[in-house]
């Protein structure tokens, strides 16, 4: 399938209604209008450019001049899908140390496990969760030097404008440093890892202002800003190449290396102050320009100067904002309107610049570690679902292809288990090993997003190309989905059963059983793999349409649909009322199967509306509800939850989902977000109402195009 064939205009759907016609939106105007302008000094509200492979993350100054002021807010990040340390196993530990057994079906099971009971084993689990760990690549800030020769600090900086124009994907400050005006401007290039910035200031000429660089050990920390300038000893920066306007800097941590590249304009000279710390001190002149690239090799790049960066991003934004999907509630008088297109249009931006590269995201993107910087693959859906939603498919390609280069480990999961198939794991870097883990390992509802991607890019695509990029990932996934139930003779039907634990994390491996929605997304997959069967002239797999049509129908009692079977307890016990309301996902995310009855599925929604413990949530959980009520005709419930009123569905001035102190960026919420905004104005196959996601109060008018329906 060529990326050609996803260009606007040459979009294949299936859905004749998708494109909904309405007068074109302006679309410069919808995304101006969102732009950010943050005044002073705000932690939480730095801002980020990047190219969805690479991002970087800058403060007030509009570079990295303050970071430590910012370790607690969003932090200042330099990083990258390619850039990741691992320590030295010198301990010599192996995965075997890792394994838990359990009996399932008269035979032992290994799973990855955090073994703490273990001294040794534990120790072996933790290094294999911490390695390796995602890199800050660098510090590249302003180095400002008051008339009487110390350095600034941050309350010296007055008068600050900080600024993101998502348009054309720059970054502009404005500030006084000691009475003097200073502007700074700074791109990413969108085809490589380079940042370039422009600085004008009188202070560049009074010798007051420089550009410095630092370097830092590699972080093995779950959640962290990356870095840490405080191990001199554990890395090299080697100045290798210093001539007229250009330099390049080798790094080395370990085994791992990367390359820095440098250029500028004007009088200036590089030098090294101290052990990883680098100074670009202009000698004339009040302006100054500079580009940085990264690379993990060499060579394989050219470094582009400032004014080929800008240009390359004022062609790059304007053509993405004018493809794929657009929303605009300008037109809307409900005071909730202004809000939803706000997030809207920032987190468009903030999943283009940090999840739409060549690995699956973190779930803290290219800003900062989370979990070490490491991808939760049950997370992917709600990164990147969006994409084909928003007519944007050719985003999902190289992200879609990291399933075919993981496929090997993962079939050899589920040999080593004794399934057929492919088991996907849960949390992994980019080798594709699965983190130990007493929770991650026993999660299974990862397991159909790669059968959905592969229908949404069929959906883009019909053809025989598509089929053949990825009916082996669908077919191989949909044998280990028929194999891991297990047969009831008693009952006859086929059981989820344990070790599992759902996507409602709290319910224990030992003893959870047929989960609702995993019930549901297994049908929905096993499904949508036979017709898959169908479309490469294939008959159907007796065993996936047997496992299918006798899956355990999803438990109730007392009209409402039960958190896993035999939970009676499940909206009377507070302690089971945590974490995602993820039954809700049964009939939401997913579309109609006869075992699911909408009008429980109604009483339910309305008792975890009154009961659930809506604090201990997660970003993506207020769009699943939204889902659900959407697809149960109650917008009005549904815009109450995509809007409800707690911590972890904040939305910051930068457009990051806020979770908590740990988890100040969330981009899971974001994506999620962006899913269910498509819902609520394209509706999904088979819906024929416009907009079904909101209220006919005359309020609002939302105007869309080139949205497709969900499944």
């Amino acid at each position: 399938m060529k990326i050609k064939l996803f260009a606007l205009g040459l979009l294949i759907t299936a859905f004749g209604c998708s494109k909904h016609q309405v007068e074109k939106i302006d679309r410069h105007a919808l995304v101006t209008r969102n732009n950010v302008q943050v005044e002073g000094f705000d932690s939480l509200a730095s801002l980020s450019v990047g190219n969805g492979n690479f991002a970087f993350t800058t403060d007030l100054t509009g570079l990295q001049s303050f970071y430590s002021e910012y370790e607690n807010g969003v932090p200042l990040g330099t990083q990258s899908n390619w850039g990741w340390h691992t320590n030295p196993n010198t301990e010599g530990y192996e995965w075997s140390e890792t394994l838990k057994y359990w009996d399932v079906e008269e035979r032992q099971v290994p799973y990855r496990h955090q073994l703490k009971d273990n001294p040794r084993a534990n120790a072996a689990c933790n290094y294999f969760r911490e390695n390796p760990h995602r890199l800050h690549l660098g510090m590249i800030g302003l180095k400002l030097t008051k008339t009487d020769g110390t350095p600034a600090v941050l309350s010296d900086i007055k008068n600050a404008d900080h600024e993101l124009d998502m348009w054309t994907g720059k970054i502009s400050s404005s500030f006084e440093f000691e009475g003097e005006p200073v502007k700074v401007e700074v791109y990413c290039h969108q085809d490589q890892d380079q940042i370039s910035a422009h600085i004008e200031s009188p202070l560049i000429a009074k010798g007051q202002l420089a550009v410095q660089w630092k370097f830092s050990a590699g972080v093995a920390e779950n959640t962290h800003a990356g870095y840490d300038f405080n191990s001199p000893e554990k890395h090299q920066s080697i100045l290798k190449e210093n001539e007229e306007n250009q330099a390049k800097i080798h790094r080395q941590l370990d085994e791992d290396s990367y390359e820095v590249a440098m250029n500028w304009t004007g009088d200036a000279s590089l030098a090294e102050a101290e052990a990883h710390t680098f100074v670009l001190q202009p000698k004339t002149g009040e302006s100054l320009e500079f580009s940085c690239l990264f690379e993990p090799r060499e060579g394989e790049q050219t470094i582009a100067d400032f004014g080929t960066t800008k240009q390359n991003n004022e062609t790059k934004w304007p053509a993405f904002w004018q493809s794929g999907g657009a929303v605009d509630f300008s037109a809307c008088t409900d005071p909730r309107a202004k809000e939803l297109e706000r997030r809207t249009v920032l987190s468009q931006y903030l999943i283009q610049i940090q999840s739409s590269g060549t690995l699956p995201p973190a779930e803290t993107g290219l800003t900062y570690n989370s979990w070490y910087g490491k991808f939760h693959m049950e997370m992917h859906w709600w990164h990147i679902a969006h994409f084909a939603q928003w007519d944007r498919p050719q985003y999902m390609l190289k992200q879609l292809d990291y399933y075919n280069q993981i496929s090997d480990k993962a079939k050899q999961t589920a040999i080593d288990q004794g399934y057929e198939g492919v088991r996907w794991p849960k949390m992994i870097g980019p080798d594709g090993e699965n983190s130990p883990s007493s929770v991650g390992s026993y999660l299974i509802w990862q397991q159909p997003h790669i059968i959905w991607f592969a229908e949404q890019m069929y959906r883009a695509n019909p053809s025989e190309e598509t089929i053949n990029r990825y009916k082996k990932l669908v077919f191989a996934t949909a044998d280990f989905m028929a194999d891991f139930p297990v047969w009831s003779e008693e009952q006859q039907q086929y059981n989820l059963e344990p070790p599992l634990i759902p996507a409602q994390e709290h319910w224990t491996r030992e003893t959870t059983e047929n989960p609702p929605f995993e019930l549901t997304y297994w049908h929905w997959a096993l499904s949508v793999a036979q017709k898959w069967k169908e479309r490469a002239n294939e008959s159907k797999n007796e065993k996936w349409e047997d496992v299918r049509l006798k899956l355990a129908k999803p438990d109730q009692a007392d009209g409402v649909y039960l958190g896993v079977q035999g939970a009676t307890d499940s909206y009377t016990n507070h302690d089971l009322m945590e974490d995602h309301p993820v039954v809700l996902g049964a009939y939401g995310i997913l579309p109609d199967w006869d075992k699911i009855d909408p009008e429980v599925m109604r009483k339910t929604m309305h008792v975890i509306a009154e009961r659930w413990d809506w604090p201990s949530t997660w970003g993506w959980d207020y769009p699943m509800a939204a889902m659900s009520a959407v697809r149960l005709s109650e917008p009005e419930l549904a815009l109450d939850f995509l809007l409800k009123d707690v911590q972890k569905n904040t939305y910051l001035k930068n457009g990051h989902n806020y979770q908590s102190e740990r988890l100040r960026v969330y981009l899971p919420g974001n994506g999620g977000f962006l899913t269910t905004i498509g819902m609520m104005c394209a509706g999904w196959e088979g819906c024929t109402e416009t907009n079904p996601g909101f209220p006919k109060d005359g309020k609002w008018n939302v105007k869309w195009e080139n949205l497709e329906p969900m499944f």
